[in-house]
Order: C-alpha cells, then structure tokens, then sequence
C-alpha cells in the first residue's frame, strides 16, 4: 500500500514520543502491506475498527492512540487522515 500523509504521524511523534515506535511500526506493516479488503486488514490488526466510507480505525501503543485512516483498496492507497489520543478520539465525530 502507498501510505499518504506520514508527515501527521511525525507531528504527532514529537510531541508524544512515547508513540514514535507504535506508529513507525504501523507505517512500516502498511507499507509494505497488500490490503485488498477489510478481511485482510482484519486478519492482521484484530482491533481495528470499520467505518463507513473505507474508513479505519487501529489502536496504537495499546489503545493509547487511536490512528484513523481512509483505504482506496483499488488504488492500494492509505490516506492517514487523523492521529490522536484515545480521550481525543472521543470527542471526534467521523
């Protein structure tokens, strides 16, 4: 998959360090994943969550942070569109 928007992931990094490696390895894992459905993204991450619209939901670093991304399956493309804290995550409609 082409992950697009890596540079909210590094944002988000530096001012939650402890999160940098939870999300390197999440980016490294889609990176070089080949999701063709949500069955496939399940059989790996078995806490993501499924929304409307492509859209999904990972826990990082324990369901500390919540990463939300929107999948174009067809395209291979991960558009990372939010990353946050869980009690952030919250108060978030998607």
């Amino acid at each position: 998959m082409k992950v697009l928007g890596r540079d909210k992931l590094i944002k988000f990094s530096g001012k939650h360090a402890n999160a940098k490696g939870a999300l390197d390895a999440w980016f490294n894992e889609a990176d070089g994943a080949s999701w063709k459905t949500s069955q496939d993204i399940k059989n790996r991450f078995s806490s993501a969550s499924f929304l409307a619209d492509n859209r999904v939901i990972f826990n990082i670093k324990g369901n500390d942070y919540r990463l939300v991304v929107k999948v174009r399956y067809q395209n291979d493309i991960v558009v990372i569109e939010w990353v946050g804290t869980h009690a952030e995550y919250d108060k978030k409609s998607f």
